[in-house]
């Protein structure tokens, strides 16, 4: 397993436990928002962190962490993730995995082994525009709405989130995801933050009163919407 980057401890990648978050290189988005920009784009100069180092911090922190998160780029476009994730389970931690959505596949093989406890995937704006957030010239949707319809049908084991960008986002997008993902019991629109290492610039965050606005937008469809990460 390709690992570029252990966080040793974290309150929010994985919320309501203690858990370390795992760093994947690569990744099928170009999303120009995106705040891990050397993990997409550089994921060949970016360190590796040897499978055995996170085994022995493992061990080391058993009874202080929950879980484990695991993040990219993509992480499942690593094709041992599976492997990586059974041994996490196998030392009695828990496992989240965040996800794009692309390969629903792949979620779909760690639900059916038992391997994840939940999944969240980006939502990354109305199904009519998702090609232009995404940074991509052109792309095939059903990807992730196959993904979108396989966490639905988990309850308890998902959420859906999107980053709210004032340059890229709309409340008419809103009203077109909650359309989309009608019924979703966790959804949270996140605030943009510029981490320093972003793909593209001139992205800026939305004032609470905007973001209200999004939610709004959201909640005739998905009455459980929630913002996230507001100053």
């Amino acid at each position: 397993m390709l690992i570029n980057g252990i966080q040793k401890l974290t309150l929010l990648d994985f919320p309501g436990h203690t858990a370390c978050t795992v760093f994947t290189g690569g990744c099928d988005f170009r999303c120009p928002f995106c705040h891990n920009a050397s993990l997409v784009l550089r994921a060949g100069e970016q360190p590796v962190v040897p499978e055995a180092e996170l085994m022995a911090l493992l061990d080391k922190r058993r009874g202080l962490l929950d879980g484990v998160c695991i993040t990219g780029g993509e992480p499942t476009l690593q094709p041992d993730l599976l492997d990586l994730m059974e041994k996490i389970k196998e030392k009695g931690y828990l496992v989240k995995l965040d996800t794009n959505g692309t390969r629903p596949q792949v979620i779909a093989r760690a639900f059916e082994r038992g391997l994840v406890d939940k999944v969240a995937m980006d939502i990354k704006t109305s199904p009519e525009r998702y090609q232009v957030v995404a940074g991509l010239p052109e792309m095939d949707m059903r990807p992730i709405r196959e993904s979108v319809q396989l966490l639905m049908a988990h309850p308890g084991k998902y959420e859906f989130r999107t980053t709210v960008v004032r340059e890229l986002h709309s409340v008419q997008d809103f009203a077109a995801i909650g359309q989309w993902i009608a019924g979703a019991q966790e959804y949270y629109l996140q605030a943009f933050k510029d981490s320093g290492d972003i793909i593209g610039e001139g992205y800026s965050a939305c004032s609470k009163e905007e973001m209200e606005a999004m939610r709004a937008a959201v909640m005739p469809y998905v009455p459980s919407a929630e913002l996230r990460g507001i100053d």
